[in-house]
């Protein structure tokens, strides 16, 4: 089709997934220059800004006033946004591609990675997905229970995500409130007996993945101690090759000051290990009641890449609950390929794949953590999104796209309407907004989040 992309015919594009790398994509596509295009963003909840929303944690909040540009993008007349649609299930894979030219997968990774060991299965035994999901109210994870009353609780995983877990358990409860935390996350904390956060990493303070900001958080909390084993915040060999990296430095150093000043005498303890992997849950009356430790040594490859070896020493640490924090995965979509091996859509450069090695498939994209695995923070995604979308733009100047003959700016609309679908809209999220906002204020905090689905479409006198 000579004309697409023109006024006479807009390029009509659906992004899946309104998060970041959704949201950065739109933006990469609206900036196209003389690129006359309609974008239609959907996305499985009501309410758009994916992790943003669901994974930062509340008392990032600086974090989240991201969430301006992504508002910004989405009153961009070129685009309409659709919530509560479900891909798979409201609306097909194949319906999406017959009513489009283009459509880019944002769908992130929804799925934790497993540690694999014994006793993972009990009682207790959490990802750390699963635990952000629930104090930060995201409606999937709501009605989980997590187990408060016990002393004692490990980490597995020293990232980010590990360390906002840590954190939370940890923190002053009355400065939480104030946060867009979920109110019954709260209440829940508030009762928490926990005393004791094991932070377990498998490599050194200089391979830990988390930033220097979040290590150095965890060190000023007001009602914690962070405690760091002063043998286990020394650097081996191997280690101190790292140190040319000033971020890494900063982190190391850090770490080792805090070895140097001991216990402390506040209530609660964070305590970080370092090499040491868990190698088996141990359970009383099926419910967590430990955790078996191995210490490991450093070892590089011949390429470099540093890697865990245990060294056949144990310990048992008493724990209560145990979140895993290891890694993320993405999950199959029923028309979409998906790539079990890697946990995300095969790709090359952005352009899907139907399997790994296999031709790109005409017209379909992928950006994200879904593109390239559960890396990077949120800026990371921006220029990620623009990449493939120059992709998009190559295969629409070679004339690669499908030019579908039913797609059209009102297509997307048009096919909703006919499954009786009914999706919300921007202008619906922003009432959410507002009413969330409101209801906040009432309680002396940033905002009060709807945390089930059905009680933002009765908030919007819209049929659940």
């Amino acid at each position: 089709m000579n004309n697409l992309a023109t006024p006479q015919r807009p390029l009509v594009v659906a992004v899946i997934g309104a998060g970041p790398s959704g949201f950065y994509a739109a933006e990469a596509l609206l900036k196209a220059p003389g690129l006359e295009v309609r974008i239609n963003l959907f996305d499985r909840l009501p309410t758009p800004y994916g992790l943003v929303r669901g994974g930062v944690a509340p008392d990032h909040q600086k974090i989240k006033s991201v969430v301006a540009v992504y508002e910004r993008i989405a009153k961009d007349p070129r685009l309409s946004f659709f919530g509560a649609v479900k891909l798979g299930q409201d609306i097909s894979a194949k319906e999406l591609a017959a009513s489009h030219d283009a459509v880019i997968y944002a769908v992130g990774c929804e799925s934790d990675r497993r540690m694999e060991i014994p006793g993972e299965d009990l009682s207790g035994s959490h990802s750390a997905t699963d635990f952000v999901g629930w104090y930060n109210g995201h409606p999937d994870y709501r009605e989980l229970k997590f187990d408060l009353s016990c002393p004692a609780v490990a980490v597995v995983g020293v990232g980010n995500v590990a360390m906002d877990v840590a954190r939370v358990l940890s923190c002053n409860v009355d400065e939480l409130a104030k946060t867009d935390a979920a109110g019954y996350a709260v209440s829940a904390l508030r009762a928490s007996k926990v005393k004791t956060v094991w932070l377990l990493g498998r490599r050194g303070p200089a391979e830990a993945a988390y930033s220097p900001v979040e290590i150095t958080e965890l060190g000023e909390l007001d009602v914690c101690d962070l405690v760091v084993d002063p043998k286990e915040a020394a650097l081996d060999e191997v280690s101190k090759k790292e140190l040319s990296d000033l971020a890494v430095k900063k982190k190391v150093d850090y770490v080792q000051a805090h070895a140097l000043k001991g216990e402390g005498s506040k209530a609660r303890k964070i305590r970080a290990r370092f090499r040491v992997s868990p190698v088996e849950v141990i359970g009383k009356d099926g419910k967590v009641s430990a955790v078996r430790i191995e210490k490991n040594k450093l070892v590089a490859d011949d390429k470099g890449r540093v890697k865990c070896v245990g060294i056949g020493e144990f310990e048992t640490i008493p724990i209560g609950m145990i979140l895993r924090s290891v890694g993320y995965r993405g999950v199959p979509i029923a028309g979409v390929p998906f790539d079990e091996k890697s946990g995300h859509i095969p790709n090359e450069n952005g352009r899907v794949l139907p399997a790994p090695g296999q031709p790109a498939l005409p017209g379909q994209f992928v950006v994200g953590w879904a593109k390239r695995g559960p890396s990077g923070l949120i800026g990371t995604n921006r220029a990620d999104s623009v990449a493939t979308v120059q992709a998009l733009l190559e295969d629409l100047k070679a004339g690669k796209l499908p030019a579908s003959a039913a797609a059209s700016p009102e297509a997307a609309a048009k096919l909703l309407e006919s499954k009786k679908v009914r999706a919300l809209s921007f202008a619906d999220w922003q009432r959410l907004d507002a009413l969330e906002k409101a209801n906040g204020a009432k309680a002396n905090k940033i905002r009060e989040k709807f945390t089930r689905i059905e009680d933002m479409l009765a908030s919007l006198s819209l049929p659940v």
